[in-house]
């Protein structure tokens, strides 16, 4: 089997959990090797998603590791098999990865909560708010991967737009809707387009409005995304260098109670809306 030359944040994400798992019975990766019949550095190539694993060796594996969690052995047990080949597939090397792991994380979440401080929540950005944004990236990109990336990101939608059972919560930032980007024409139809899709039912638009003042998030662009196991939670968040990802249990604790407190100083739905509305009138 040919080592996988870069991983996805799927299979990154259920190595580390394999890992977690035995380190949780003290057991060293040549020993699980060996007890699984396999070359002692396949366990550390799975764990690092360099190497793939059938679902026979996974019960094998969780077992050894004297797993007792049925529910997270299922969850596992369907991330095993081949590489399924998602929309953002087509997009592999020709824009970064790490907005194809935004992607895959969105596609497999069960639910998705972000947290938006200076910019509209990509998922449902307009095609001219988004090339706008690209636009001022420095270095300045080149056009085809400005076109590139703008589709990608308008692919996104997808997730809940075909899907209403997938829950969306976001909170924005008054500051994101009040920043122009691409100017007063491209900012007034970015809102109404957020208005429009605070509407689907499985959609709730938050907003911070200016008056909350401080909060324990201030600053951060955050998606925690929820798996079909807690276990498997994920949350992204954006830095200069790019996508940082998160998946240890105190940190995902720690971020659900952060984007809970944060939740309590946004505005209502209704009170949102409002809110949205008022800033397109004086646009």
């Amino acid at each position: 089997m040919a080592p996988r030359q870069a991983p996805t944040i799927r299979q990154r994400r259920f190595g580390a959990e394999l890992r977690r798992l035995r380190e949780a019975v003290g057991m060293s990766a040549p020993i699980a090797g060996e007890r699984l019949g396999a070359d002692r550095t396949m366990i550390s190539n799975i764990e690092s998603g360099r190497f793939g694993i059938s679902e026979e060796r996974l019960r094998r594996l969780t077992s050894i590791y004297e797993c007792n969690d049925p529910g997270l052995i299922d969850a596992l047990a369907s991330m095993t098999g081949g590489r399924a080949r998602g929309w953002w597939e087509e997009y592999r090397g020709k824009i970064p990865p790490d907005f194809l792991d935004v992607a895959e994380l969105e596609h497999y979440a069960t639910s998705l909560r972000t947290l938006q401080t200076a910019h509209i929540p990509g998922l449902f950005q307009t095609e001219d708010h988004a090339r706008a944004l690209f636009d001022l990236f420095v270095p300045v990109l080149p056009r085809l991967e400005v076109e590139l990336r703008v589709a990608q990101r308008l692919a996104r939608h997808v997730v809940v737009a075909h899907d209403p059972h997938v829950p969306y919560m976001g909170l924005v930032h008054e500051a994101a809707l009040r920043i122009q980007i691409g100017g007063c024409k491209v900012a007034r139809a970015q809102l109404n387009r957020l208005l429009e899709e605070s509407e689907r039912p499985n959609v709730r638009l938050l907003v911070i409005p200016f008056a909350a003042g401080g909060f324990p998030m201030a600053g951060d662009t955050v998606m925690y995304a929820t798996a079909a196991n807690p276990h498997l939670d994920t949350v992204e968040v954006d830095a200069p260098i790019g996508a940082v990802f998160f998946d240890s249990p105190t940190q995902l604790a720690n971020f659900r109670r952060r984007l809970d407190l944060t939740e309590r100083v946004a505005l209502n739905p209704t009170q949102s809306r409002d809110h949205i509305l008022d800033i397109v009138k004086h646009l």
